[in-house]
């Protein structure tokens, strides 16, 4: 089976925006996984050991909060083929604690050393070879272990009409499509067998507007290395117009929520 369509629309240039140190250092600023999430995630866990693979881990968003649930969990492996990614990790809160190990490298490939009770990916999949990536998975993780998707974000905020007409305005991809579901495609290919799903409560999230602007340049088709400094100035004026009328004291509050669904890679 070879690509779908769907894996041929992201264009590897914008993948590469990921190695960029000015990407990975803006991801701080984009919202937490609610603490829900963790607990669901534990959860999952039947096996031992109990490690947990991470991919596409990023700055680590999913991999530290799952280390820091030790006895829960037991290893956390965070694979990412971005070394600027990993390197923004262990500098972040719990990026260096025992039980959590970096590796730089592609997830169809990088030194692993299974089995895992569990894998995870959180806005991740659209870049990997689904078919390389999820056929190695199949090999390397326990008897009872899952895949577990996980997507999370501050929906239906009252500026979002208004911001997505920005954002396709300055975006490097046209072919983005906020309705594309990665496991129902993932479950229509024949990769994954879907097991279960899962959708936080709602929290609050409050944050400053200039870090909800920054967090933004934190996504590889916003990335300011694709811009002129005059767009990149052209954009943030942009967006603080979008969003200024909902500012109190410099802050905006949105409602976070996340959706988990997991399944046995095929």
């Amino acid at each position: 089976m070879g690509p779908t369509a769907r894996e041929q629309r992201w264009p590897a240039q914008l993948g590469a925006m990921f190695q960029h140190a000015g990407v990975a250092a803006a991801y701080r600023h984009r919202a937490p996984y609610p603490a829900e999430v963790f607990d669901v995630l534990a959860g999952l866990i039947v096996d031992e050991p109990r490690h947990v693979l991470d991919l596409g881990a990023g700055e680590g968003a999913l991999a530290r909060p799952l280390a820091a649930l030790a006895p829960r969990v037991g290893r956390v492996d965070a694979v990412d083929i971005s070394a600027a990614m990993a390197e923004a990790g262990r500098r972040r809160p719990g990026g260096t604690r025992q039980n959590l190990r970096w590796i730089v490298g592609a997830a169809e490939s990088a030194p692993l050393d299974g089995p895992y009770a569990l894998a995870t990916a959180g806005a991740s999949l659209h870049w990997m070879p689904w078919e390389a990536t999820l056929g190695r998975l199949g090999q390397i993780i326990t008897p009872g272990a899952v895949l577990a998707i996980v997507d999370h974000g501050c929906d239906d905020t009252p500026w979002d009409d208004a911001l997505r007409e920005v954002i396709v305005a300055h975006s490097r991809n046209p072919g983005y499509s906020a309705a594309f579901s990665m496991e129902a495609e993932l479950e229509r290919v024949g990769l994954l067998e879907i097991r279960g799903r899962h959708r936080t409560a709602p929290v609050t999230f409050r944050q400053r507007a200039e870090d909800y602007l920054e967090q933004l340049h934190s996504t590889s088709s916003l990335a300011r290395e694709l811009m002129t400094a005059a767009e990149a100035v052209a954009f943030g004026q942009e967006v603080r117009e979008v969003v200024r009328p909902f500012m109190r004291d410099g802050m905006l509050d949105m409602t976070l929520t996340a959706s988990l669904v997991w399944g046995r890679p095929r």
